[in-house]
């Protein structure tokens, strides 16, 4: 193994999974590499792809048994964009273990820890900058601009990139709804050095950041989280009853009462209703293109603005 390497083993000693993580982001070529880690996204990928790689120098997406043709799916939206030279389709044959109680009894270095998983996935990537993404995360027109340019901006600097998603939940080619009160942050781009792999922490997986690297936050409006109210939204959690049990799950909670009122016929507070009209093929390009990036910032409703928001007692009281 080159010195510029480190080597993971895995417990069941699988030589053909063994993580070759390389030390130092700055000896990879300049770039970001968006990483999907994905199972049955054959539907969302014809909107989350063409963004992506007009934005990024390429695309990592591993298969984690996929009954769909997901990678078929990704190889032809490839293909049509000419872009299949910047496209590395892969396979991870093993059950993954769900976020909750069952990951946190896997043991880290496992083949079905999730952590494991992720350093496998993203050492994949030959660029210097990753960018952890999900197969249902779609950019809007104004995300696209803003990843095109840290591609390059990020290459004499050291950082962790944060941004806001929001949460779409789609029930038809027509319409979807918008949750204003779901604040969801997340640290999405990471330079490819050692000191940036995943480990297993809490519920789900982490991945480690350095002090020495600074920290920034994007606006929001730049990405939509799909969720088809025609679909299991939460199979890769081992039970639903911990949404809510930690601060660090409120979050799953709100979109778990969000998607089940919708499918029960009930807009919750908050919740807004958007209808593509004639001129667009789908509410997704609909939502991506016109209707979020016309929208006044903040997006998302400030606590002190919501209902009973006057019942809140101040900081300091």
């Amino acid at each position: 193994m080159s010195s510029r390497f480190v080597t993971i083993d895995n417990d069941e000693q699988l030589d053909d999974y063994r993580v070759r993580w390389p030390r130092e982001f700055r000896e990879l070529a300049p770039g970001m590499t968006a990483v999907l880690r994905v199972r049955n996204e054959a539907r969302s990928l014809p909107w989350v792809l063409p963004s992506l790689f007009r934005a990024l120098q390429g695309v990592v997406l591993v298969d984690n048994q996929s009954t769909d043709g997901t990678a078929d799916v990704a190889r032809r939206v490839a293909a049509e964009l000419g872009a299949s030279d910047r496209l590395l389709v892969t396979d991870y044959p093993f059950q993954v273990s769900r976020c909750g109680a069952e990951h946190l009894a896997t043991p880290e270095h496992s083949v079905h820890n999730l952590a494991y998983f992720y350093n496998w996935s993203f050492a994949h990537v030959q660029t210097a900058y990753s960018m952890k993404w999900d197969g249902d995360m779609v950019l809007t027109v104004e995300g696209e601009n803003t990843f095109a340019d840290l591609s390059w901006q990020l290459e004499n600097v050291e950082a962790v990139v944060s941004m806001p998603r929001h949460p779409l939940f789609v029930e038809s080619d027509r319409v979807a709804y918008l949750d204003r009160y779901m604040i969801n942050m997340e640290e999405y781009i990471f330079p490819m050095g050692q000191a940036y792999r995943h480990v297993k922490a809490y519920e789900w997986e982490m991945r480690m950041v350095p002090k020495q690297a600074q920290r920034m936050r994007l606006p929001e409006g730049l990405c939509v989280e799909l969720k088809y109210l025609d679909s299991d939204e939460f199979d890769h959690w081992d039970s639903q009853d911990l949404f809510g049990a930690t601060p660090r799950t409120m979050r799953k909670l709100r979109e778990w009462e969000v998607f089940h009122a919708l499918r029960e016929g009930r807009v919750l507070e908050g919740v807004e209703r958007i209808e593509a009209p004639a001129s667009y093929d789908h509410v997704i390009s609909y939502t991506t293109e016109r209707w979020l990036p016309a929208q006044v910032r903040p997006i998302t409703v400030p606590l002190d603005q919501r209902p009973g928001a006057e019942l809140i007692p101040p900081a300091d009281s």
